[in-house]
């Protein structure tokens, strides 16, 4: 493993200009909070690092509180803060359920809500050196290779899927990412925040260099509503998604309002499903509705040569989880 430079900062701000001083000599920057999974790159050699810019220092990145627009979350809050924090648990449950679903504890005491939200894909392809998409190359090689675990929806040229539990139960709540960089603070909605590989293959957001997110904000919900977040996994810990499903819903005795419907482990972006919203509005939750409604969500869906098993799992993740939001 080759040497590496520590920078801890004591602020957001400084160590977005340690970055850019860093780059401005030539030199990769990678920005830590858990780093759970940064050292496995940098090992690796998937992150070329010279500077790690360590943020654990950063006081301001670890809280979570409410005022009169909704719940900040700092940046920082540890996975396991996150799953047990009150605010959560008592109005964004698929947050803190999402939050709760990965890994293993050890990794949710470490992990960071940025860090999994920012986190770079699993594509073994990706992660064993091939020159690929998402390494600077020209070639998806799991087109026409082991592809069970790749995106059925919004794929091409790149074909992975995006690793965060966190991310979609985010975007069902219309969060807003807040980001810092050398110029500044800004704003971006978690759903314009993460980008398809057909922008740019070798991204899955929207962060421009130097920039790092900062926090969450989530707007305040209505009285009436109910969330989950329903994962399906190849095994029982220490894995990634082979489906999830965030769902939100407003919700007038088992009347639904408003709903908003979000996958994970399917597609290279949280992967929102617009049309089991309008499908929703105004109907009773019941077996027959929640089971057309899985159906409605794999209608767009276009399996590779090995990941169809996933349409099943899509139908009947999406059904289970809004069963679990039923009145009662």
């Amino acid at each position: 493993m080759k040497a590496l430079t520590n920078v801890n900062a004591s602020s957001f701000n400084e160590a977005a200009a340690a970055a850019q001083a860093a780059r401005q000599q030539g030199q990769a920057v990678a920005f830590s909070g858990g780093g759970t999974d940064l050292l496995q790159q940098i090992k690796d050699g998937t992150d070329p690092a010279d500077v790690v810019i360590n943020l654990r220092s950063v006081a301001d990145g670890r809280a979570i509180g409410a005022d009169g627009a909704g719940i900040a979350i700092g940046g920082l809050v540890t996975l396991t803060e996150l799953a047990e924090d009150p605010l959560v648990l008592s109005g964004l449950s698929a947050i803190a359920e999402a939050a709760g679903s990965v890994g293993t504890p050890q990794i949710r005491n470490v992990g960071t809500l940025a860090g999994n939200i920012t986190q770079r894909p699993w594509c073994w392809y990706y992660r064993n050196g091939f020159n690929c998409f998402k390494a600077g190359g020209n070639e998806c090689f799991s087109v026409n290779g082991e592809n069970g675990q790749h995106a059925i929806y919004g794929g091409g040229p790149s074909y992975i899927v995006h690793p965060s539990d966190v991310a979609p139960a985010l975007v069902a709540f219309d969060a807003v990412f807040q980001v810092t960089g050398p110029n500044g603070d800004r704003e971006v909605s978690a759903e314009d925040f993460f980008v398809l590989p057909i922008t740019n293959p070798e991204r899955e957001n929207s962060l421009a260099e130097n920039e790092l997110l900062t926090g969450v904000r989530i707007p305040n919900v209505s009285s009436n509503t109910v969330s989950t977040y329903h994962k399906i996994m190849d095994r029982e810990a220490w894995t990634h998604a082979e489906v999830g499903v965030a769902a939100v819903i407003q919700r007038d005795g088992n009347e639904v309002q408003n709903a908003k419907i979000v996958l994970a482990g399917v597609a290279p972006i949280p992967w929102r499903i617009q049309a089991i919203e309008d499908f929703l509005a105004g109907e009773q939750i019941s077996e027959a509705v929640a089971r057309e409604a899985g159906e409605i969500g794999i209608q767009d869906a276009q399996p590779l040569s090995n990941n169809a098993h996933k349409l099943p799992m899509i139908s009947s993740a999406i059904e289970r989880a809004i069963l679990n939001l039923a009145a009662g």
